[in-house]
């Protein structure tokens, strides 16, 4: 297999969307000069079956490595799904059953898909389950990994220290969570794992093991999240309504990316494209020269339907988008939301609507002035009163005709 060692391919892929790489980006780079193919995996808890582009920034990097001619491997947590991931928990994480996690990997393969070509002929990308070999290890085995960590290693997570200050439970089958996240590279025989900052203490622990177990120096590498940069909050939250899913329709992609907040457009270039960093510089810098934001948000939006979907869907996702918002106009094809006897009050409609999640955001949004009827501010204490037909719009949530 012909290895690519183009160094500003190689250079933009330890810089963009990376946090840190250990034990050095110097010391990757020079083992992706070298002309030998490695062997490069990301690990995947099927703990849900929805995906947002927030996500994809690990499956990118995956991909630009992929076509530089390296062994990709996309690593499916089936066994240690069913213990749970205590990484940047504040409780125990509930477990899951080997159905639930069977029911969530059904639509997960399809949605990478549209980032990882699993068709490569030449250099196929191998999809693997950690069940094949953490459920053949026997307590003895599990007794020798062990030994290769401390107590003191293990209760020095954040995670960890915070719940054992706040006097809340900590269990043991958590210590075994690293353990075998660990015993994964040594596995896969891995020479590199690719993964999110919340999870570097447990690809750290691989790191061990792959020394211990196949005397071979793993590298590790942390990818940025997507976060405000004037809140530090998250900006990809499906509870929140904020995150852009990858198996949604162009419309509602659309859409969607719109409303993601003005102080991460930057980085969402970053991350969640494959604009040139010259471009997004440009970007970046008529931000700071006074151009609307809205304008480039449009130009995300429209990239990353683009992207999930076709140039031409996000064309006409970008007219509808116009078209409903900016000229105020109602589209012909706008959903209905029938309203039975049993919702009393407009914050029971919105969670119905699933515009949010809980009565109380909704009671903010209304506050906000950021729900209408038929263009019109609602009141929070205004009655259930409405036509059939009548169009309630939910700030940049989307909009519906609501039917009796």
């Amino acid at each position: 297999m012909h290895i690519l060692t183009d160094p500003s391919l190689i250079d933009e892929i330890l810089t963009r969307s990376v946090e840190t790489i250990f034990p050095s980006k110097e010391a990757l780079r020079e083992k992706l000069l070298s002309g030998k193919q490695l062997r490069i995996y990301m690990g995947i808890d099927p703990t849900a079956d929805y995906i947002h582009i927030g996500h994809s920034t690990n499956y990118i990097i995956l991909k630009r490595l992929h076509n530089l001619g390296h062994k990709i491997i996309v690593l499916v947590g089936d066994f240690t799904a069913m213990i749970g991931d205590p990484s940047d928990k504040s409780s125990l994480r509930q477990q899951l059953t080997r159905a639930e996690v069977e029911e969530n990997l059904a639509s997960f393969k399809s949605q990478i898909s549209k980032i990882l070509d699993f068709g490569a002929s030449d250099n196929p990308i191998e999809f693997r389950f950690n069940s094949d070999w953490l459920s053949k290890l026997t307590f003895a085995d599990t007794a020798e990994l062990a030994a290769n960590f401390t107590v003191q290693q293990m209760i020095e997570r954040d995670a960890f220290q915070k719940r054992l200050s706040a006097n809340k439970p900590l269990f043991m089958h958590e210590f075994f969570y690293p353990l075998m996240q660990g015993y994964d590279s040594v596995a896969l025989d891995a020479d590199l794992e690719i993964g999110g900052s919340d999870q570097l203490f447990n690809m750290m622990a691989g790191r061990t093991l792959q020394k211990r177990y196949n005397s071979k120096d793993k590298f590790v590498m942390t990818t940025t999240l997507l976060t405000n940069r004037a809140t530090g909050e998250k900006l990809m939250s499906k509870s929140l309504g904020t995150g852009v899913s990858l198996k949604a329709e162009p419309n509602d992609m659309f859409g969607k990316a719109m409303a993601l907040a003005d102080e991460g457009l930057v980085q969402c270039f970053i991350d969640c494209t494959y604009l040139s960093m010259t471009e997004i510089e440009k970007i970046e810098t008529s931000l700071k020269d006074g151009t609307n934001p809205r304008d480039v948000k449009m130009r995300l939006a429209h990239e990353i339907v683009k992207l999930y979907h076709s140039a031409e869907a996000a064309e006409k996702a970008k007219i509808a988008w116009t078209e409903q918002f900016s000229k105020r106009a109602t589209p012909g094809d706008v959903a209905d939301l029938t309203i039975d006897d049993s919702i009393k009050d407009w914050p029971s409609l919105l969670v119905l609507g699933d515009f949010v999640g809980t009565k109380s955001e909704a009671r903010r949004l209304i506050e906000q002035g950021a729900v209408k009827l038929n263009d019109e501010k609602i009141d929070a204490e205004r009655s259930m009163q409405f036509g059939d037909g009548d169009i309630l719009k939910v700030g940049k949530r989307g909009v519906v005709r609501l039917r009796q």
